[in-house]
C-alpha cells in the first residue's frame, strides 16, 4: 500500500500528531499501545488532504450515495471537508448534519442542511466505538424519510467489543445489525503493514501484534 489512500491517511495522522504511540488508557479500560483522535485534523490544509483519503476509499468500496450526513460533533467537520472534496473533482453532493440538541427557535429541530427524504445516505464519522453514535444517526436518517447506504469511518481499530462474549468489532457488529456496508479509510491491519515498512515505527510493531493478539476482532485474531 505504498501509495495509496491508507498510508497516505496514516502518514498524514502521524503529521497531525492524530496517532500517537505510548501506554494510553481508553474508555474502554483497555491499555492501547496507540491512540487515534480525529480532533486533530485542526487546519483547512490537514481536513482537506483528509477528505482526499476519505474520498479515495469510498470510491475503492464502490458504496453508492446520494447524500453526505455529518453525525454531531465530529462527523460535521469531517462530511463537510468529505463534501467539499467531492465538490473539487467535479461531483456537487447534498450535506446534512445534526444538532446534538432540538433548536426551538428559527427553523427549529434538530436537522441542518440538505432534506434527506427518498436519499442514499452515508454516514461519515471518525470512529465506530461502541456503535451508540451510529445507531443515533440510523435514526436520525429514517425518521428524515432517508434510506441508510452505509458508514465510512477514518480508522477502524479492528477490536472486539467483548471478547468473552463476542469477537466482532464495532464496526462488524454495526454492519452486521443493520445489513451495511462500513467503509474505513484505514485498519489495525493497514496500520501494522505501515509500521513495518516504516523505519521510525518497526519499533512500535511488537507492541501492536500484541495488542492484537488481545483484544483483536475475529477478522484480525
Amino acid at each position: 500500500m505504498p501509495h495509496d489512500h491508507r498510508s497516505r491517511f496514516l502518514q498524514l495522522a502521524l503529521r497531525a500528531d492524530a496517532l500517537r504511540f505510548g501506554d494510553f488508557t481508553l474508555k474502554s479500560g483497555r491499555r492501547s499501545p496507540y491512540f487515534f483522535n480525529a480532533g486533530l485534523f485542526n487546519s483547512g490544509a490537514l481536513l482537506a488532504e483528509l477528505a482526499g483519503c476519505y474520498a479515495d476509499a469510498i470510491g475503492a468500496h464502490g458504496v453508492g450515495f446520494d447524500l453526505l450526513f455529518g453525525p454531531a460533533y465530529k462527523g460535521i467537520p469531517l462530511a463537510t471537508a468529505v463534501a467539499c472534496e467531492y465538490a473539487r473533482r467535479g461531483r456537487d453532493l447534498p450535506l446534512a448534519f445534526n444538532r446534538k440538541e432540538a433548536k426551538a427557535h428559527g427553523e427549529g429541530g434538530t436537522l441542518i442542511g440538505a432534506p434527506m427524504a427518498g436519499k442514499r445516505v452515508l454516514i461519515v464519522d471518525d470512529v465506530i466505538t461502541a456503535g451508540t453514535a451510529i445507531r443515533e444517526a440510523l435514526t436520525i436518517i429514517r425518521d428524515a424519510g432517508g434510506i441508510a447506504a452505509g458508514i465510512v469511518i477514518a480508522l477502524d481499530r479492528q477490536e472486539a467489543v467483548a471478547p468473552d462474549v463476542s469477537r466482532r468489532s464495532a464496526a462488524q457488529t454495526v454492519a452486521d445489525e443493520h445489513g451495511l456496508p462500513v467503509v474505513s479509510v484505514a485498519s489495525l491491519a493497514d496500520l501494522l503493514e505501515f509500521a513495518g515498512g516504516n523505519a521510525d515505527l518497526v519499533a512500535q510493531r511488537e507492541r501492536l501484534l500484541a495488542y492484537r493478539a488481545a483484544y483483536g476482532s475475529e477478522t484480525t485474531s
